[in-house]
């Protein structure tokens, strides 16, 4: 194995990294990354879980098992990030833009090993018709949590090596297949705060004329963060859900 290879494990949910060991038939590497995406690659080694959100897996194990590809790429306007908006049709996050992913299967493998960067790929080719060979897993991110679901989500770093095309595979799940330049995602004008009729308050992007918001929006919120790309924004820039959110 090359310098900068890793294996990915987890234990008690948290995540682990030894360098230099096989990972089974998948590898997490930051070898030949952009150097933008240097400083997404460095603050996953070190971000904790309570840093990421305030909402992580249930102590007692329970949770559906689940991953989402945060794919990187480099479009005509610069580093860009993969989206998609899912069917308004669906019981959970009807509507929602989200990252690419859902449930793992048993196929995928071990929930503790490789079993969620089999089921971030599977999912991501399944719901965008992506070309998983063109992907390159760089991190992972702690596992998370989303109530409302119940589902124990871990977030998948990729970078986009080899672009494919991509596209609403099945129009019963996915709406669209969007990318958003990073420059739109740090524009303090994209920037607001969304407000549930439950009190809950997060971070929001309203970027290719979609609002990004919860799990989703927390996540990037916070990737921008650790790696020092947020630029001060207005956090009174408020914008109402309603209760079908």
């Amino acid at each position: 194995m090359r310098a900068g290879e890793e294996t990915y494990d987890r234990t008690r949910g948290q995540d682990v990294y030894e360098s230099g060991v096989s990972s089974g038939d998948v590898t997490v590497t930051s070898d030949g990354l952009p150097t933008w995406l240097d400083p997404v690659a460095r603050a996953a080694e070190t971000v904790r879980p309570e840093q990421l959100s305030r909402f992580l897996p249930p102590e007692s194990g329970s949770g559906r098992q689940s991953a989402v590809l945060i794919l990187f790429g480099e479009g005509p306007a610069g580093p860009e990030l993969l989206l998609m908006e899912r069917a308004g049709s669906l019981r959970s996050h009807a509507g929602q833009p989200s990252f690419p992913g859902g449930a793992l299967d048993a196929a995928d493998g071990d929930p503790a090993t490789t079993g969620p960067l089999w089921a971030a790929l599977r999912e991501a080719e399944e719901e965008t018709g992506l070309d998983p060979s063109g992907v390159q897993i760089f991190g992972v991110l702690p596992r998370l949590y989303i109530p409302v679901s119940s589902f124990v989500v871990t977030p998948v770093l990729g970078w986009w090596r080899t672009p494919s095309p991509v596209g609403a595979v099945d129009p019963a799940e996915t709406a669209r297949v969007f990318t958003v330049p990073v420059a739109d995602l740090t524009d303090p004008a994209n920037r607001v705060t969304t407000m549930h009729p439950s009190g809950h308050r997060g971070p929001a992007f309203l970027v290719e004329g979609a609002l990004v918001w919860g799990f989703t929006a927390g996540v990037i919120d916070r990737i921008l963060h650790f790696a020092g790309w947020e630029r001060p924004w207005d956090r009174g820039k408020q914008v109402p859900l309603d209760w079908r959110s």
